[in-house]
């Protein structure tokens, strides 16, 4: 499992924590809000409310016709036995409401429940951001895609041609390239290209057919593809195969006697009508596995 699988599982598990834990803060803060109404009530006024159970109140039309009866009964000196009547009790609700300020209110539940769940989704936005950046942002210094020093350019001559006067490639792994000596003069397909700087030039490794590592065969003094035979001369120009170009080749400079091969930048140059290098000079590398075989 990659670095960039592991990032995206954890803020995938970080995400689901933080809502969950939004929610159950959420939660608790509701069931906080809730009052009792008993709070606070003595044991007495609980025990006198239990004892109005069953009592019914009456409207306040009927106690006032009931009052007047009453009166009017004083005042002819009747004596009625009034009737057990249940005591009436009107109940009057009233709502206080009171203004607090923001800061005395502090942050409600739905306030809080949006926050928590915003700044999960922009964490794992930058997470993700930062994963892509890794991915696509080009290498600044060193490796593969940046401005590689393969070395000295007088230590690369010596080191590119034999004591007979044949070439051997210099290979510089972190450029992926092959420094061999450059024609001289130059083909025609190859100026203004800037593929030649002090007499060297940089070949890739990749062969332009499907990509095969392309191996040097000091026998015919090329390049010869193992995978489908296809064939370049010392300076990377097309021989034969199903390769349908040259060998790709890197922008190259010298600065400070220092050969720079700047891997980010790669030439691609078509087939060359004429070749600038004799190829083959000895027997095919590809042919002799073949004969063994």
């Amino acid at each position: 499992m990659s670095f960039a699988n592991l990032v995206l599982i954890g803020v995938a598990l970080f995400a689901i924590l933080g809502a969950v834990g939004a929610f159950t803060i959420a939660y608790r803060r509701a069931k906080a809000e809730q009052p009792d109404p008993t709070a606070g009530v003595s044991e007495e006024t609980r025990r006198a409310d239990r004892s109005m159970a069953g009592v019914r109140a009456l409207p306040v039309e009927v106690r006032d016709a009931e009052t007047a009866a009453a009166v009017v009964v004083e005042e002819e000196e009747v004596e009625i036995e009034p009737a057990e009547r249940p005591v009436a009790v009107q109940v009057v609700e009233r709502q206080r409401v009171v203004e607090v300020t923001p800061e005395e209110s502090g942050v409600t539940r739905r306030q809080f429940f949006n926050r928590a769940l915003n700044s999960t989704f922009f964490v794992f936005l930058g997470v993700m951001g930062m994963t892509s950046l890794a991915f696509f942002w080009p290498k600044l210094s060193g490796g593969f895609g940046s401005d590689v020093d393969a070395g000295n350019v007088g230590d690369l001559r010596a080191a590119g041609t034999a004591s007979d006067g044949s070439v051997v490639p210099v290979f510089v792994p972190e450029a992926r390239a092959y420094v061999v000596p450059a024609p001289d003069p130059l083909p025609e397909q190859f100026e203004g290209t800037e593929v030649a700087a002090g007499g060297l030039m940089a070949l890739f490794q990749r062969c332009v057919h499907l990509g095969c590592r392309v191996p040097w065969c000091a026998s015919s003094i090329g390049f010869e593809c193992p995978c489908h035979g296809s064939k370049y001369n010392s300076v990377g120009q097309y021989f034969a195969g199903p390769a349908p170009r040259n060998l790709d080749r890197f922008v190259v400079e010298v600065v400070n006697d220092r050969f720079i091969i700047k891997t980010g930048t790669i030439i691609e140059t078509p087939r060359a009508s004429r070749m600038a290098v004799p190829y083959p000079q000895g027997p095919s590398c590809i042919g002799a596995v073949a004969e063994e075989a």
